[in-house]
């Protein structure tokens, strides 16, 4: 019951900070927060809103099977976050976006324009919906089934809940709540840190030392090319990852553009790209901490990297009062999380498919059916119950955000138009042309691309722009259209 009052206290600060951020809110508020946003509320807000919950549990389980080598990629991050502000950034900020796909429509054209906003509300929808439901069950299976709460009741009630809090102040209400959940994330994890820390009889020097002289404190691959570990294919994907969803992503970019200028969002961004290293690094340390307590207890390590985390901090094993600081950390993460996909998945629906961002009453209708079909996406994988379904639709999202990688990249890297109306089948082709040569290597030669095929993907789109353009009397001409 305990945990039950503390997630309601939670949710009664979320909706008190909506109704204090709500006041006077118009479409303006909704969509870009009249753009009055202090960047560095943004800035902090975005860290928490980059950790997902499914982050939260399985950046800790990975130490298992690949060391701290993810820390390659957080270091690629930050490069990444640099050029999105540098390069992306100044672009939305001159056209004055509302959605950035709309840079598509005035620089390649109407039918490019619709492609990347329909791969971003296919990629964000399932993508987002099975975050949120890999939360959701382990939130049931470790604390809502002890007191008897249906899984169909935990989903709609904790998506109302979003949607309760998100419907009037959008985006602006957002920037605060995130800031909020940030704090109680983090709060969480720390707290968790120390408890094990207690576990073990460490203070924090000799946890330090503890972490150094484990094994799995092992960060850099540099000595084997054909590793998905290897430094420089991590480092390269970071960056790369970052620019696609990040700056090419309307959820993640959103927040960014409701700084009252480009300096400040400048500013924002470049800031909170520090954030991660130290971010990931102590979840990984404590994911070295949970494996010595594993040990040490002789308790068996879960087969699955995401249990690692729950296998302690919810079964009660450090205590009641960490499961409490674990419940609220995965509901702020991922709540962080959910509620930004949501905003932004409305506000693309409204602007890039319906053309109607003026329309209040279009606004509201179509934020509660995001919300229903985004209930109805997180039921639905429960009935597949599939764990290879649920990362079939990982790597599907991780295949469709290559098109807009290669849209953009040709958009801004060239001065060509292309041929309009082929758009959408390059865009279409190239991943399915990536899985098919994934699926191929892996048969010859035992070797699976990982984050190296995003890159791949949008060059292969990139590729296809460039020769369906050649000679092509139908060109967009690359000025028409007006900012959304």
């Amino acid at each position: 019951m305990i945990i039950i009052l503390t997630v309601l206290a939670y949710f009664f600060i979320l909706l008190l900070l909506s109704r204090l951020t709500a006041r006077h809110a118009d479409n303006d508020t909704f969509y870009r927060a009249n753009r009055r946003s202090p960047w560095y509320m943004v800035a902090f807000g975005m860290v928490g809103a980059s950790i997902s919950g499914v982050t939260f549990v399985s950046v800790p389980g990975m130490v298992e099977y690949t060391d701290m080598t993810y820390m390659q990629t957080c270091l690629g991050f930050i490069i990444g976050y640099f050029l999105v502000a540098l390069v992306l950034l100044p672009v939305y900020y001159k056209l004055n976006l509302t959605t950035i796909y709309s840079y598509l429509r005035q620089r390649l054209g109407m039918r490019s324009y619709k492609t990347g906003a329909a791969f971003f509300l296919l990629s964000k929808m399932t993508g987002a919906a099975v975050r949120f439901y890999v939360v959701c069950i382990i939130l049931q299976k470790f604390v809502l089934d002890e007191v008897g709460v249906p899984f169909p009741v935990t989903v709609v009630a904790m998506v109302a809940l979003i949607w309760l809090y998100t419907r009037r102040g959008g985006i602006k209400t957002l920037v605060w709540t995130d800031s909020f959940q940030t704090i109680c994330m983090f709060a969480a994890l720390i707290l968790i840190f120390f408890h094990v820390m207690r576990e073990l009889d460490l203070n924090v020097s000799e946890a330090v030392a503890a972490i150094a002289h484990d094994g799995h404190s092992r960060m850099f691959v540099f000595d084997d090319w054909l590793s998905r570990q290897n430094f420089w294919k991590q480092f390269l994907s970071g960056i790369f990852i970052v620019i696609v969803m990040t700056g090419l992503d309307q959820d993640m970019m959103q927040k960014n553009l409701t700084c009252k200028n480009l300096r400040d969002a400048q500013k924002d961004m470049c800031a909170y790209s520090f954030a991660f290293v130290p971010a990931n690094l102590l979840f990984m340390c404590l994911g070295v901490l949970l494996l010595q307590l594993a040990r040490q207890q002789g308790v068996a390590v879960p087969s699955s990297g995401d249990e690692l985390l729950p296998l302690f901090a919810a079964s009660g094993r450090l205590g009641n009062i960490v499961v409490v600081f674990f419940t609220i950390g995965i509901v702020a993460a991922s709540f962080s999380s959910a509620d930004s996909a949501l905003t932004s998945l409305t506000t693309s629906y409204c602007v890039d498919i319906r053309g109607r961002e003026g329309d209040e009453g279009l606004r509201k209708r179509a934020h509660v059916m995001m919300a229903v079909v985004f209930i109805l996406f997180i039921l639905a994988f429960r009935v597949l119950n599939s764990t290879s379904v649920i990362d079939a639709i990982y790597i599907m999202c991780s295949y469709t955000y290559g098109p807009l990688l290669g849209l953009f990249a040709y958009g801004l890297l060239t001065h060509r138009g292309v041929n309009d109306r082929t758009v959408p089948y390059v865009a279409v082709a190239s991943p399915l042309i990536c899985y098919a040569t994934d699926r191929v290597v892996e048969a010859a030669t035992g070797y699976r691309f990982g984050y190296e095929m995003l890159m791949i993907n949008g060059l292969l789109t990139f590729a296809g722009l460039w020769i369906g353009s050649l000679g092509s009397p139908s060109a967009h001409s690359g000025h028409e259209g007006t900012a959304s």
